[in-house]
């Protein structure tokens, strides 16, 4: 079965028993506490936490999707017959629709019935200080014929939040073989019991002060990775014999080492995705991401003699392959291949400069490695390849302890000269790197709150921030709101705005207590971690309150210096979310 068809029976089949098909959220996520999209589940969070509600959202308390997700974590290990960057996550999710027995049911259903595949033998968790073993599911298996159920630990079978907080609990994993007679994980069934108030390391760890809540609507998470399913289905030996990358590993010349081309077919994949959500390559966030993708094929498209006719080809494939199914690759073709052009233009220029003055050290220490990475571009993978036996003392954690430190000096720069706003350069709502950059930032920041506030004005006060993003690019805010804007609501948006840059309005600053700032109506992200006192920025004059909301800025200090203010897009960004993206000019 082709990988297009398997998508068409996972949403036929979940339609079929009553799921709303939702559609994927944006590999840029609305929660702050990722960077990238990693899992179908995370556009649904709030649904899990009773912040949301699915009934309303979705008409149902059953949704599925088929979610675009990319783990960095992965980046190292790309090249064997496993690890991918981007990959495809089938899942359902149930809100206290169902539990434990519609759940495994519906999975056993579709993989032996659907797909007619035989299950080789599925997992249930073992039990913990923590939690009971999980006796009900091996009952379910049992009674559905399944009679392989080994158990494992909490490391294994207990899922932990996504991020930094969240929704966990015992899980259920189904194995099938692949053509090589490896038995393979393909689907992993997670059944929400808890809360846990930090991250999965934590929960492993028994973190002392943080303990797992019941969740008062137990819920289901489940994820089937697209690739490996396709793998089963086709009689392959791994993920790159299927259908998804054969045909972009067959483009490559001949004698590029086996190892190369499974990296160059992942990163082409990862590349289009992300610019098609709006990643651009930089060195900050998610850009630094697309950035170090790109340049490792652009590396080996020089070292292996690769034309660059190559690259493009597999480029367009991706974009038709999967434009189907994903209609903002098409949408977005000419900006992806015009992104790629420029990045291979300017890494170009320092590429060969940065590998012969590689070739002319000896023993490569993790400073070498950074003052390559920082000179001449080079990606930590392209060093460690490249340098071979020279760079034995350079390690990934090695590496980023010194690009932290580096962000630290150039943190304290910026704050130096720019009055000490605490302004970040790689994490957080804002991102400048220069001067130029900082007076360009503050404009969008200011811009954005009074975005925040005629978007309330318009759309009416069930606007609820859910994020934002600032660069000296563009600004992106994510707010909730069920449904796409109008052409008329979006005009009316960016007139209200503009409105107040035109009266030039004085921002004021008053620093309260944060009870009293949020008594006094003051707009405030329900997601942020605010100290006692804070800082109420207003816009207005003594007439009109424009905009009141709790921020640390920075700010312009009138509104007439922030320019126009133009909308340049507006899309959905998950699930009952929305997002802008603007500039000012």
């Amino acid at each position: 079965m082709d990988s297009a068809t398997i998508r068409k029976q996972c949403i036929q089949f979940f339609a079929g028993q009553g799921h709303t098909i939702v559609p994927s959220s944006s590999l840029v996520p609305s929660d702050p506490s990722v960077l990238l999209t990693t899992a179908g589940m995370q556009q649904f969070k709030p649904y899990y936490t009773g912040e949301a509600d699915p009934e309303k959202d979705f008409g149902s308390k059953n949704t599925a999707s088929i979610q675009k997700s990319f783990r960095t974590s992965d980046i190292d290990e790309v090249g064997d017959e496993t690890h991918l960057t981007f990959f495809e996550m089938v899942g359902n999710f149930s809100f206290g629709g169902y539990f434990k027995e519609e759940t495994i049911k519906l999975a056993h259903e579709f993989i032996t019935k659907v797909m007619e595949l035989p299950i080789s033998y599925v997992t249930i968790f073992k039990g913990s200080d923590m939690v009971p073993k999980d006796e009900e599911s091996r009952q379910i298996w049992n009674s559905l014929g399944v009679n392989d159920v080994r158990e494992e630990d909490i490391q294994d079978v207990f899922w932990g939040p996504t991020g930094n907080s969240g929704p966990c609990g015992p899980t259920t994993e189904i194995y099938c073989k692949n053509a090589a007679g490896k038995d393979v994980e393909i689907w992993n069934c997670v059944f929400n019991q808890f809360f846990y108030p930090g991250s999965r390391e934590e929960l492993l760890a028994g973190t002392p002060g943080k303990e797992l809540e019941p969740l008062t609507t137990p819920g289901v998470d489940t994820g089937m990775g697209l690739e490996r399913l396709a793998m089963i289905s086709q009689n392959a030996k791994n993920i790159f014999d299927t259908d998804l990358f054969h045909p972009l590993i067959q483009s490559l010349p001949a004698g590029v080492d086996p190892r190369k081309k499974r990296i160059i077919a992942d990163h082409v994949r990862g590349i289009v995705f992300l610019l098609a959500d709006g990643v651009r390559p930089s060195n900050k966030g998610a850009g630094y991401i697309l950035r170090r993708l790109a340049r490792r094929v652009m590396v080996y498209e020089k070292t292996e003699i690769i034309p660059a006719h190559v690259i493009q080809s597999m480029v367009h494939e991706v974009i038709h392959d999967y434009g189907e199914f994903y209609p903002e690759l098409l949408k977005e073709a000419d900006v992806i291949r015009t992104e790629i052009e420029a990045e291979r233009g300017k890494f170009g220029k320092t590429l060969e400069r940065g590998m012969k003055e590689l070739e002319k050290i000896g023993q490569i220490s993790v400073s070498d490695a950074f003052r390559l990475y920082e000179t001449y571009g080079l990606p930590y993978e392209v060093i460690k390849e490249i340098g071979g036996e020279k760079t034995d003392d350079v390690t990934r954690e090695g590496f980023d302890a010194e690009f932290l430190k580096h962000q630290e000096i150039s943190r304290a720069g910026v704050e130096k000269k720019f009055g000490g706003h605490g302004l970040l350069l790689d994490t957080g709502e804002l991102k400048a790197g220069s001067e130029e950059e900082l007076k360009i930032v503050t404009r969008l920041h200011t811009a954005t709150h009074l975005l925040n506030a005629a978007l309330r004005k318009v759309l009416g006060d069930s606007v609820e921030q859910r994020g934002s993003d600032i660069t000296a690019e563009r600004t992106r805010f994510d707010f909730l709101f069920p449904r796409k804007l109008t052409s008329d609501e979006i005009a009316k948006v960016e007139e209200l705005v503009n409105y107040a840059i035109q009266k030039d309005f004085l921002m004021t600053i008053q620093e309260l207590p944060l009870d009293e700032a949020k008594k006094s109506g003051a707009l405030f992200f329900y997601k942020g971690h605010y100290p006692e006192r804070v800082k109420v920025y207003t816009v207005g004059n003594e007439f009109e309150t424009f905009s009141k909301e709790l921020c640390g800025g920075p700010h312009v200090a009138r509104t007439s210096e922030i320019g126009k203010f133009k909308i340049v897009k507006e899309e959905a960004s998950s699930a009952g979310v929305r997002r802008i993206r603007a500039i000012v000019l």
